[in-house]
């Protein structure tokens, strides 16, 4: 019964203010949290930072040549083309050479010197904590009730992800396993952490089978599985399939994947969203045919209650399950964060002789799935009545029109009322900044108004054209009511049908809803 009364409530509550708050995904520009910039300050003291502006450029090189030796290898026949790069600088460049970590699985990713990693946490970390905390901030909007407290980190490099899980869990979290093929920067991640307070238990693995190895069979699965810029290191789709299987076996909620915002980290998400929901799909329909099939009411109960835990959608961005209908488009799915540049980025990185900004944009693609069964959710249209320009003028009071001039211009006795003196005080930037140090907290205010994870919400792809007056946006959306369906398709409002919703798409950014 209770059950029942859930979507008219939801119904209820959404009003054409209240779809603005809900469908607000998008944030502005991020400032990465001062323990973090002080820890970055402190263990960029310790090290050796002559020639820095070199190695940073290095760094980024060497992700270039890793890309390209990446979509090489991709093709080769044998693992063992695995062991030798194509690339291979000549001897005075051999000490920028990238190099694969081999398992047994195949790739696991890129090895990291002393000096690389030092680039890497002086010019990378600060972007790549703003993708992971926008991502997770969304998962915990849409997932209210989602409180993790056992999480795997997989690739962790220099703990980026678990800095943006405490800014978004900062209670709930009480265990972490790190899963990092490079002992540098697994020491780099344990030296930014020190001097904090509060840490959950956290322990650091070389591989997915020491951590299998390590802990005990019934503690290996974890409320939330992240990998962060680590699958775009893997060159075989075979080797990549594996990781992320393994990874899915050891989630027992949510896994989320994070890539960088190119053609090749959109086909790399893709690819396994795809995968993980076929293989929770086929999983389905054994479970099935085996209840069907099932001889005795009890066992068939038994079957069931497997049923309800089989499956996988996926939170966020796709609004369904279905195939993604920009899989043979010229487009890829990808988002913007931006973020306020941290004092190292803007002291060791260059930007070709032009000033560098105090900001910059990471782009980025990510799914986040979650195990069980989509819920069946009240669209947020569904029973709303909007009315048009001419309407809406026409339902106007006539007293509303008249203007009371004695309203516009104060009286003496307001002229002549002593102000206080805290309003008399002229505000300056550093207090805002002195405020933040007493005030940082990771938990934000909770919104009264969430968008819920059912199939009536799509997704605004790429930035919205505005045109006098009229919005057109790109939106991924959902043609079923099972979610289980998608398309690819132009929105447009304008303010003459519906001045509502033609307010709420000239307020819309690129990553925010669109209700339907």
């Amino acid at each position: 019964m209770a059950a029942a009364l859930l979507p008219e409530m939801a119904s209820r509550l959404l009003t054409p203010e209240t779809l603005r708050t809900a469908a607000k995904q998008s944030q502005g520009i991020h400032r990465v949290p001062i323990s973090l910039r002080r820890a970055i300050k402190r263990y960029l003291r310790d090290q050796d930072k002559t020639h820095m502006h070199r190695k940073v450029l290095l760094l980024s090189s060497s992700f270039e040549r890793a890309k390209g030796t990446g979509a090489e290898l991709a093709a080769a026949s044998t693992r063992s083309a695995l062991l030798d790069d194509p690339h291979a600088p000549a001897s005075a460049e051999q000490r920028t050479a990238r190099w694969k970590v081999q398992s047994s699985y195949g790739d696991t990713g890129l090895l990291y010197r002393e000096d690389e990693t030092v680039a890497y946490v002086a010019s990378r970390m600060p972007a790549i904590y703003a993708a992971c905390h926008r991502v997770l901030r969304e998962v915990r909007r849409r997932s209210p009730g989602f409180a993790p407290k056992n999480v795997l980190d997989f690739g962790a490099g220099p703990s980026s992800a678990l800095w943006a899980m405490r800014a978004v869990w900062p209670k709930s979290i009480e265990r972490v396993n790190l899963i990092e093929p490079s002992k540098e920067m697994q020491r780099a991640g344990q030296t930014l952490l020190d001097n904090l307070k509060g840490l959950p238990l956290i322990h650091s693995y070389d591989s997915i089978q020491e951590l299998n190895r390590s802990i005990e069979k019934h503690e290996r699965r974890h409320d939330l599985v992240i990998s962060s810029y680590a699958l775009g290191e893997i060159p075989s789709l075979n080797d990549r399939i594996t990781i992320v299987r393994q990874l899915w076996d050891l989630t027992r909620d949510v896994l989320v994947l994070l890539e960088p915002g190119t053609p090749q980290g959109s086909k790399i998400i893709s690819q396994m969203r795809s995968y993980i929901l076929w293989m929770e799909k086929r999983k389905c329909r054994k479970s099935e045919k085996s209840t069907a099939a099932a001889p005795s009411k009890m066992k068939s109960m038994v079957l069931q209650e497997d049923l309800l835990k089989d499956g996988a959608f996926v939170v966020a961005p796709c609004p369904h399950d279905g195939r993604c209908p920009l899989e043979n488009s010229d487009k890829y799915c990808h988002f913007v964060q931006r973020l306020e540049r941290t004092s190292s980025q803007r002291i060791y990185k260059r930007s070709k002789g032009v000033p560098l900004r105090g900001f910059e944009d990471e782009k980025f693609c990510y799914v986040a799935l979650r195990r069980g069964k989509r819920p069946e959710e009240a669209w947020p249209l569904d029973g709303m009545k909007f009315d048009t320009l001419k309407e809406r003028h026409a339902k106007r009071n006539p007293e509303d029109l008249i203007i009371d001039y004695d309203d516009q211009f104060p009286s003496e006795e307001d002229e002549e009322a002593p102000g206080s003196d805290e309003d008399s005080l002229v505000p300056y930037a550093s207090d805002t900044q002195e405020l933040s140090l007493f005030h940082e907290s990771g938990e934000e205010e909770e919104e009264p108004i969430r968008a819920d994870l059912g199939g009536g919400w799509g997704r605004i792809i790429y930035s919205p054209i505005r045109r006098g007056r009229q919005v057109q946006m790109d939106v991924c959306r959902a043609t079923k009511r099972d979610a289980s369906e998608g398309a690819f398709e132009r929105v447009v409002v304008t303010q003459s049908k519906n001045p509502a919703l033609h307010l709420q798409a000239r307020k819309s950014l690129w990553g925010d809803l669109w209700p339907f």
